[in-house]
C-alpha cells in the first residue's frame, strides 16, 4: 500500500505584514531590512497558553468553567478541530515555533531554571525574518527557552545575555523559566526588575542556598503540598524548582500576573497603534502553580484550574478589547493555541483531579502532556482576522510549526535553504477553513510519532516513562512495540492495528526516518 507523501502547496496571494514598534534602549544591532509599504498591513498576535488542554475551551466542549471571550475569537474566526503543537511539552513546542524545526535536531527538552539558551544568535527565528521587512517584535510572558550561553553561570545581578533581544525581539518582559521555578523574578530585557544590589539574586539547582525556608524542611509552610522535584524553596507558599538567596525586592507575587502581563501587553498595544506590530503573549496560565487572583476564585466549579482557564480567559479578552479599542482589531491577525495538551497533578496538590467533575481536559482523546497520544499535542487552535477571515470550522491537519514560513510566504519572504527546514506554507488553511493542510506531520514526546491521512504510527520505544503514569496519571504512549490507529474509525487510540498492516507500519515508519534525516527544506 502507497503512503502519500507531502505536496506543495501553491503560493497565497503576497499579504504583505509589517511591524513598527517603538524601538526598545537596548535592541540589539539592526537586522537587514526589507523595504516594504505598511499599508493595509495586519498586526500579529499569539496567544501562548500553556498546558491547555483540547476540551478546556468552551467550543471545544468544555464542562465547569466558561471562555465567553476564547469563544467569541472562535465564532468570528476559524476554529480548527485538528491542529496541533510540535511537542507534548513546552520548551520543544516553543523552540519549533519560533524557529521553525522540531526540537529533537537539537536534543531541546524541558529546560531548568538556569540553563543555557537553546536558540543561537546566529539561529534564524520568526521574529528576525519580521524585522527584515520592518518589524519590530516583542514577548510578554513566559519563556523557558534559556539564557545565557552556557559559557559561564548566569550573573543574576548584571545584564543577562543572550536572551530574546538577541534572537530577534525588540522587547521582552518575561518569566525567566516557570512559575514552578527559580528564580521568582520579573526579567525585562536584559535585567531583572527590581532588585535591589544590597541584596543580590543568587540560584542553584544542585544544593540549598540562603535561608529561606524550604518546603521538605517546612511542610507546615506550604499552601499546596509539592512532590519532591517541587518542594524546595519558598516563595509566596510555594516551593518550587531549585534554590533561591536574595533578590526579595525583585519577588514576583503569583497572583499578580494577570495583571501585570496584561497591562504590559496593553501598553505596546497603544504605543504602536499607529504601526503594525508583532506580539507574542505567552501565557503562564495554566500552568502549575495554579494561583488565580481572588477576583476569579470560585468562578469555575473546578477549583484553582477551572478558576485559572477563567483568568486566562479574561486576559484574552483583555488584550482583544484593548486592540479594538485602539481601533486595529479588524486589521490584526490573532493565532489562539496550547504549548502543549493538558495535565491535571503536574507537582501541587491543588484538587485538580478531585473537583474535575464532568470535565473533559482532552476532549475525547487518549493522553495529555507528555503523551504521544493525541491529547499530548492536539490543542484548541483559533484564527481571528475579521479583514480576511471567513468564520467557519476546519478539519484540517495543522501544526504550528507552519506559522514561520506561512507568514513568511504573507510577507513574500523567500525562505533560505537552511531556514525553519521543518515549517510549512499553510497559509491557505490558516485563513480559510475550507482549505486543506497538511498531508502529514510529526508528533513530539517521549518518542516520535507520524500522523498521515487517517494514519497515526508511534514509533517503538524501551523508554516506559513509568514517572509520567505514576506522578503524573498520563499514559505516556510509549511501548516496546510499534503502534498504529486509524484516527477517524478510533480517535480514542484504543485498537492497536499495527499487528493487521504490517505494510502500513513499514511504509510509515521508513517515512518517519526520511523526516527525521531531514536537513534542509528541500
Amino acid at each position: 500500500m502507497k503512503i502519500l507523501t507531502l505536496s506543495k502547496i501553491a503560493k497565497l496571494s503576497v499579504v504583505a505584514l509589517a511591524i513598527n514598534l517603538t524601538a526598545c534602549s537596548e535592541k540589539p544591532a539592526e537586522q537587514t531590512s526589507i523595504k516594504t509599504s505598511n499599508e493595509n498591513k495586519p498586526n500579529v498576535v499569539i496567544f501562548y497558553v500553556d498546558d491547555l488542554g483540547y476540551g478546556d475551551v468552551g467550543v471545544y466542549g468544555a464542562k465547569g468553567v466558561e471562555t465567553p471571550n476564547i469563544d467569541k475569537l472562535a465564532k468570528n474566526g476559524i476554529q480548527f478541530t485538528d491542529a496541533h503543537s510540535s511537542a507534548a511539552t513546552c520548551t520543544p513546542s516553543r523552540y519549533s515555533l519560533l524557529t521553525g524545526e522540531h526540537a529533537f535536531r537539537k536534543n531541546a527538552s524541558v529546560l531548568k531554571g538556569d540553563a543555557a539558551m537553546i536558540i543561537s544568535t546566529e539561529q534564524p527565528t520568526l521574529p528576525k525574518m519580521l524585522a527584515k521587512v520592518g518589524y519590530e517584535t516583542a514577548v510578554v510572558g513566559k519563556w523557558h527557552l534559556g539564557l545565557g550561553d552556557g559559557s559561564k553561570p548566569i550573573d543574576w545581578n548584571d545584564a543577562i545575555k543572550p536572551g530574546p533581544l538577541e534572537i530577534g525581539f525588540d522587547y521582552s518582559f518575561l518569566l525567566p523559566a516557570t512559575g514552578d521555578r527559580v528564580p521568582t523574578v520579573y526579567l525585562e530585557n536584559h535585567h531583572v526588575l527590581n532588585l535591589d544590589s544590597n541584596d543580590p539574586l543568587s540560584v542553584d539547582y544542585t544544593q540549598k542556598i540562603g535561608n529561606r525556608p524550604t518546603g521538605y524542611e517546612n511542610p507546615e509552610l506550604e499552601r499546596q503540598s509539592a512532590d519532591h522535584q517541587h518542594n524546595k524553596t519558598l516563595i509566596n507558599g510555594i516551593g518550587r524548582i531549585g534554590w533561591m538567596a536574595g533578590g526579595k525586592s525583585a519577588e514576583w507575587v503569583d497572583e499578580d500576573f494577570y495583571q501585570v502581563f496584561t497591562n504590559k501587553a496593553n501598553d505596546f498595544i497603544k504605543q504602536n497603534k499607529d504601526n503594525p506590530f508583532f506580539l507574542f503573549f505567552s501565557f503562564h496560565d495554566i500552568h502549575v502553580p495554579r494561583l488565580p487572583n481572588e477576583k476569579f476564585q470560585g468562578k469555575s466549579s473546578m477549583g484553582v484550574r477551572g478558576d485559572a482557564i477563567v483568568q486566562m480567559d479574561w486576559i484574552t479578552g483583555q488584550v482583544v478589547d484593548e486592540l479594538e479599542k485602539q481601533g486595529v482589531l479588524d486589521n490584526t491577525l490573532i493565532i489562539f493555541t496550547s504549548d502543549n495538551g493538558p495535565v491535571l497533578n503536574d507537582g501541587y496538590d491543588d484538587q485538580a483531579i478531585e473537583l474535575l467533575g464532568d470535565h473533559k481536559p482532552g476532549g475525547i482523546y487518549r493522553g495529555g502532556k507528555y503523551s504521544a497520544y493525541e491529547a499530548g499535542t492536539r490543542v484548541p487552535t483559533i484564527m481571528h482576522y475579521p479583514a480576511k477571515v471567513k468564520p467557519g470550522v476546519s478539519d484540517a491537519l495543522m501544526s504550528q510549526i507552519d506559522v514561520y514560513a506561512s507568514v513568511a510566504s504573507m510577507l513574500n519572504i523567500e525562505l533560505s535553504n537552511d531556514e525553519a527546514i521543518d515549517s510549512e506554507n499553510q497559509a491557505d488553511a490558516w485563513l480559510n477553513a475550507d482549505a486543506k493542510g497538511r498531508e502529514e506531520l510529526i508528533e513530539e514526546a517521549y518518542t516520535l510519532s507520524l500522523r498521515q491521512g487517517d494514519w497515526k504510527y508511534i514509533a517503538p520505544s524501551q523508554n516506559a516513562n513509568e514517572w509520567v503514569t505514576n506522578l503524573k496519571g498520563i499514559e505516556p504512549g510509549t511501548q516496546p512495540q510499534p503502534q498504529l490507529y486509524n484516527l477517524k474509525l478510533d480517535p480514542t487510540e484504543s485498537n492497536n492495528v499495527a499487528e493487521q498492516n504490517p505494510e502500513i507500519v513499514n511504509a510509515l515508519k521508513q517515512r518517519l526516518n526520511e523526516l527525521k534525516n531531514k536537513s534542509s527544506r528541500t
